[in-house]
């Protein structure tokens, strides 16, 4: 009888997974001399300046309806990807923006379809961070097509604009390799988390769809698969134009399960993956899918016999009247570089958790009390302690549903935090740090091997919240993505099924 191989999904996980053994002998100096650009040029078009809506002081805008909406998308788009600030590097600059990168490496490029309104004529667009423009590089009406290759979803019947993100591939492969298709998406996740509390803070509402024909979308924005790819759209819908305001459809659809996968050499097994996680359209244009096993639980997954329980409840964090302290935050956010090692309390804990997975509690503050995710039911939150003021060191199951964490083991893991984290010192010296995972299978076997994308923007997402949550409280945050997947589970006794995709460390800033 034939072995059963695993999903392309699975082999990729495994392949690019760090290991003690063998981490050194695959780490190769960078090419400094093919280091990507992270902006987008076009050579042709018209540019529509932003600036201007951003800069004014905002009474100006007041009176005018149409310099009002202008102002409205200006500082959506700043506040999801814009440039908020230079720094000096090796006699250049580095230009960082309001979502983070691994590496400042920015592979993720928006591009805004317009149906056509009186504003924003029909057409695509690039978003120019650099210029906070809009490039538009297309004339056309483009919109039926993009109902067509999202399968006629209905968030796009009564909605005028779009958003496209695209990973561009090498921007983030020169340094990471075959990995980088893990930091892609965490990249993109952080990107999609600003756009959903930006859209709150400008009267706009982000519909996410996963379920797309890929080469419809990228052949749409004219872009070289090879070297680029659309990732998730949104239709970006109007809560000032009640017409707009419409219920949210599904976000995640299933891709087929590659298993007759040939062997690949390192440097092509991102491609190659890439292909096999997109949707393919039928020769009538019609979805040919398997059905989602979708199975949706009141319970959180793990309760551990005998476990120590503390609850999370709290009071909320405070986001300003209009939401103009989380407007500051976002533009101000930076990840931590160092921490003083000294305490957090479990109160900050608390606030952190609660903003991020209770969006519930924040509906008098006009945030989205349901705001999208590809499937957050499939994401597990682990949380190692080392400095918890009021909370005992250890290993803890954060459990959403219930509100409250559940220890698994009994230990202050700051040294194996400083080896699972490659020896990075934010690791042992984080007071807390957070853990997302998935069971890798259970995933697969609800929506293919494209679940590989959802996961890691889902925990992209999440890490995002917990990004501008600490960056309120004044507390240091960083995320990682390179750690010993396999010897995270060992030694903090998370379940071995659950794919460690992201952490994010918390602490005091030194």
């Amino acid at each position: 009888m034939p072995e059963l191989r695993n999903s392309i999904s699975h082999h990729y996980h495994e392949r690019t997974k760090y290991d003690p053994d063998t981490i050194t002998s695959k780490s190769q100096g960078l090419d400094w001399s093919k280091q990507p650009v992270p902006f987008k040029e076009y050579k042709i078009g018209s540019t529509i300046d932003l600036k201007p809506y951003i800069q004014e002081t905002p009474e100006k805008f007041t009176d005018n309806p149409d310099t009002a909406w202008w102002r409205r998308l200006s500082r959506l788009l700043f506040c999801s990807y814009g440039l908020t600030a230079r720094m000096p590097s090796m006699g250049s600059a580095v230009y960082l923006r309001s979502s983070p990168s691994a590496g400042g490496l920015y592979p993720a490029e928006l591009y805004v379809i317009s149906r056509g309104t009186p504003l924003l004529p029909a057409g695509l667009y690039n978003y120019q961070c650099r210029t906070h423009s809009l490039m538009r590089f297309w004339e056309n009406d483009v919109w039926k097509s993009l109902q067509d290759a999202c399968f006629w979803h209905s968030a796009l019947e009564n909605t005028q604009i779009a958003i496209v993100v695209t990973a561009v591939f090498y921007r983030s492969a020169w340094r990471y390799e075959d990995r980088a298709y893990r930091r892609i998406f965490l990249d993109a996740g952080h990107l999609l988390g600003n756009l959903e509390l930006a859209a709150s803070i400008t009267d706009f509402r982000p519909h996410l769809i996963g379920g797309f024909v890929d080469e419809a979308v990228n052949e749409m924005l004219y872009i070289d698969s090879q070297q680029e790819g659309a990732i998730a759209v949104l239709a970006l819908a109007d809560m000032l134009d009640t017409k707009q305001n419409l219920p949210r459809g599904r976000t995640a659809l299933p891709s087929a399960t590659e298993t007759q996968y040939p062997q690949l050499p390192d440097g092509e097994l991102l491609a190659y993956f890439h292909r096999m996680t997109q949707i393919q359209s039928g020769t009538t244009g019609k979805l040919n899918l398997p059905e989602i096993q979708q199975e949706i639980s009141i319970e959180d997954k793990y309760n551990f016999p005998f476990c120590q329980k503390i609850s999370t409840l709290t009071t909320q964090i405070d986001w300003g009247e209009k939401l103009d302290k989380l407007e500051v935050t976002i533009l101000k956010r930076r990840s931590t570089r160092a921490y003083s090692g000294e305490d957090l309390t479990l109160d900050e804990l608390k606030s952190l958790l609660d903003f991020t997975y209770q969006p519930l509690h924040y509906i008098d503050q006009d945030l989205d009390i349901s705001p999208d995710y590809f499937d957050l039911n499939l994401i597990q939150t682990f949380i190692a302690t080392s400095g918890v003021e009021g909370l005992e060191a250890g290993c803890y199951y954060y459990a959403p549903k219930a509100q409250e964490l559940r220890q698994i083991r009994f230990k202050n893991f700051r040294r194996e935090l400083h080896y699972l984290c490659l020896g990075q010192d934010l690791g042992r010296d984080a007071s807390a740090v957070i853990f997302h995972t998935a069971d890798l299978q259970a995933s697969i076997a609800q929506y293919g091997d494209r679940v590989y994308r959802y996961l890691h923007m889902d925990a992209g997402h999440l890490g995002q919240r917990i990004n501008l949550a600490a960056t309120r409280l004044n507390i240091g945050v960083s995320g990682i993505g390179g750690f010993f997947d396999d010897q995270v589970n060992e030694v903090l006794g998370i379940p071995q099924d659950e794919a460690v995709l992201y952490i994010t460390t918390l602490g005091r800033p030194r």
